[in-house]
């Protein structure tokens, strides 16, 4: 059981968690990690995760766990949205996903809903739902990853999707699963006193290696290697066609490397790239692992594009890595982890466009004798899943002290 955590076996208690993304892993993965843990802690949670993630069945859940999905989309170039795999136009797959949502909430009737990283959800779907809950005594959370997006990006964005009143009058808490100490993820935005007040710095996600039993091992060779991954794989096409020059320009670096292509990788990308691996001998792929954190454990360095789930089991494993982050469509990847090498946390090789193969040479080379993230002393860093825990205890016991109160009054009454 989890420190400082209550009793709650009687009366079941309930929360829902919202992941609005349709295409990457990121907010699928974090909400899992953070469901796992909260079941892990109090024997009479249940938590159901609303998801539009296409593969969210790829993954194992614990007892007590479950997930409903909703029909996905997906973001064009342009900006605009489309049905993922339905034949509707946007406005009825919104329309859809709405309405599963709400029904979702009203007949689950959490204690908390938890809203990832999206204040209204998309396209605004869960603000009737949230408004529903909040009349319904529900405890709403925002939660957000450490970094968002540059001020003068995500200030824009918010006033166009109108969030602030949401975060001032539906919101009771808003937990940031970072540090104040790496980066302030709504730093530049003005707020009120009174949203101030509800932030919350849980500290970032400890992640663990799964029972080994419900894995299948995905290398064949067991000597050294350093793991490669693009994450989701949608845009982590560059990141592998530099890792894997490299390896075709020299015979000298260290360790062979496995890469983990990601299931959004384009299957025409995926097959030239297995051609290339083909003819190195120290160069092995897989396109999809569910149980990753396996690969990272035993891995003897990273090289990663630096997503949030990724950074956070840099940390958890304590692996030396190198971070390619990307600079588009947001500048996330970028600022975590500019902010990660000032602190010694790890080393970051820039993209400029040009990939210099030396460059990645280099880096490969010195990466197994850069210092450990656990050489620098952050007080909380990896705090997240504990404090995110005695969080939802606190609510979960103000809850039932009040059911009894009821209670007792109705008996006397």
């Amino acid at each position: 059981m989890a420190e400082d955590n209550v009793d709650i076996n009687s009366p079941e208690c309930r929360i829902l968690i919202y992941s609005h993304d349709s295409f990457g892993l990121g907010h699928l993965r974090r909400c899992r990690e953070i469901a796992h843990s909260l079941v892990g802690c109090y024997e009479s949670l249940s938590i159901l995760i609303l998801s539009g993630s296409p593969i969210i069945g790829s993954f194992d859940f614990r007892s007590r766990v479950d997930f409903v999905r909703v029909p996905g989309v997906i973001k064009l170039r342009n900006g605009d949205y489309t049905s993922l795999s339905l034949h509707m136009d946007i406005e009825k797959t919104m329309e859809l996903r709405g309405s599963i949502i709400q029904h979702t909430a009203e007949v689950f009737d959490p204690d908390i809903f938890v809203v990832d990283k999206e204040p209204l959800g998309l396209r605004g779907e869960v603000e009737e739902t949230l408004k529903i809950l909040k009349k319904r005594g529900t405890r709403l959370v925002l939660g957000l990853r450490d970094v968002m997006d540059e001020a003068k990006l995500l200030v824009p964005e918010w006033e166009r999707k109108n969030v602030m009143p949401s975060l001032e009058n539906l919101y009771d808490e808003i937990w940031v699963y970072g540090l104040p100490q790496i980066y302030e993820p709504l730093r530049g935005i003005s707020l009120s006193a009174s949203v101030r007040r509800k932030i919350i710095y849980t500290g970032y996600l400890r992640y663990a290696v799964p029972d080994a039993s419900a894995t299948v091992p995905a290398v064949k060779n067991e000597s050294s290697y350093f793991l490669v991954t693009a994450g989701g794989g949608g845009d982590g096409e560059d990141l592998i066609d530099w890792v894997l020059r490299a390896y075709e320009s020299s015979k000298f670096i260290p360790h062979r490397a496995l890469i983990v292509f990601g299931p959004f990788m384009q299957n025409d990308d995926q097959e030239k790239f297995i051609k290339r691996i083909e003819t190195l001998e120290n160069v092995e792929s897989i396109v999809f692992d569910s149980h990753i954190e396996h690969l990272m454990k035993n891995a003897i360095g990273i090289i990663a594009m630096g997503g949030y789930n990724t950074f956070c089991e840099i940390l958890s494993f304590n692996k030396p890595a190198l971070i390619i982050p990307r600079t588009k469509p947001r500048l996330e990847q970028y600022i975590r982890a500019s902010r990660a090498q000032e602190l010694g946390l790890m080393s970051v090789l820039n993209d400029d466009g040009f990939r210099d193969t030396c460059s990645m040479i280099t880096a490969l080379r010195q990466l197994p004798q850069q210092r450990p993230p656990s050489d620098i002393v952050l007080p909380g860093l990896l705090d997240g899943l504990p404090n995110i825990s005695r969080l939802v205890g606190r609510h979960l016991e103000k809850n039932r002290s009040n059911q009894e109160a009821i209670d007792i009054s109705a008996l006397m009454g």
